[in-house]
């Protein structure tokens, strides 16, 4: 199941199918058509993972051969602005250091135990939106990864139950001003990653009973055509490790989102270093979970909002 956040001329946040053809139907129509005695579903994804609704309506859709077929017909959306497929996560979780290639190119050794650290939620923004370049960071740079979303709550999760915990998997793109996170007294690695749209997220939450390995994708970020990062999503420490790990300390809650790490290939590595300019396009890809497009503008004068 592909789940998709779109809005009309209204502003008004739906949840979306994505079936064959990229056709987007409407969920809770489709889903009331196919049950109507069954509970009224929420408008985001967030509510519906927060719910425990999310079996409930993968057991609706499997009455339907092609989700955008007989039943959901009716229900086709044109033209919809598509939004980040987790809008107001509880936590954003990042992992540093989690692909050989990428501890080898910054010069470090895999670590021990997996490296954490935060985003905050403002960060989030469309797969179709800009990214905006800071006024007073000047090295912003990207990183591609596969992103793994909380749908059951747990703490101390154990390995061998923690895929259970996982709704689904989405793209993103872990936008990080390098001059913030390395060249700040002691490093501002959280501040240096939480610039406003500084994560771009979606365009679908790919459902996990629809993803059979989520470590033999092809991960892909190109800038302006040119690409910079082609690598397997072959982890150092794989979800249930990560999942477990981090819920040593902190209950995951539906709807958190947890970022696995990201490849060869960050701009900073590049010789000359090459960083994010006004006007370029960034392209994120992974294999069978979408593709991203956002446009990067620079921040608009002092005083003035974006």
């Amino acid at each position: 199941m592909r789940l998709v956040h779109y809005s009309l001329g209204d502003g008004e946040v739906h949840i979306g199918l994505e079936g064959s053809e990229g056709k987007l139907t409407d969920l809770r129509e489709t889903f009331v058509q196919l049950r109507p005695d069954g509970p009224m579903l929420p408008n985001t994804v967030d509510e519906l993972l927060q719910a425990g609704y999310l079996p409930v309506v993968q057991e609706a859709l499997t009455t339907l051969d092609d989700f955008t077929g007989a039943a959901g017909e009716r229900h086709v959306v044109s033209r919809p602005r598509i939004h980040s497929c987790v809008l107001t996560p509880g936590k954003i979780i990042g992992v540093g250091t989690n692909y050989a290639d990428h501890a080898a190119e910054v010069g470090v050794a895999l670590p021990d135990e997996p490296v954490i650290f935060a985003k905050f939620q403002n960060t989030l923004t469309g797969p179709y939106d800009p990214i905006i370049l800071p006024r007073v960071g000047a090295e912003v740079d990207w990183e591609a990864e596969l992103v793994v979303v909380i749908g059951r709550r747990g703490r101390d999760i154990a390995e061998s139950d923690a895929l259970s915990h996982v709704a689904g998997y989405a793209v993103c793109n872990d936008v990080t001003a390098r001059d913030w996170q390395l060249r700040k007294p002691l490093r501002q690695w959280t501040l240096g990653k939480s610039f406003d749209t500084f994560l771009p997220l979606g365009p679908v939450l790919v459902t996990a009973d629809s993803l059979q390995d989520p470590y033999s994708l092809q991960l892909r970020c190109e800038v302006n055509g040119e690409v910079m990062q082609d690598a397997a999503t072959t982890m150092h420490f794989n979800i249930p490790q990560l999942l477990a790990y981090i819920s040593q300390v902190a209950t995951l809650e539906p709807g958190d989102i947890v970022l696995t790490g990201t490849p060869a290939g960050v701009g900073m590595n590049r010789k000359p270093a090459q960083f994010l300019q006004d006007g370029d396009v960034v392209v994120t890809s992974i294999e069978g979970l979408g593709e991203m497009r956002n446009p990067v503008i620079a921040a608009p004068q002092e005083g003035r909002e974006p």
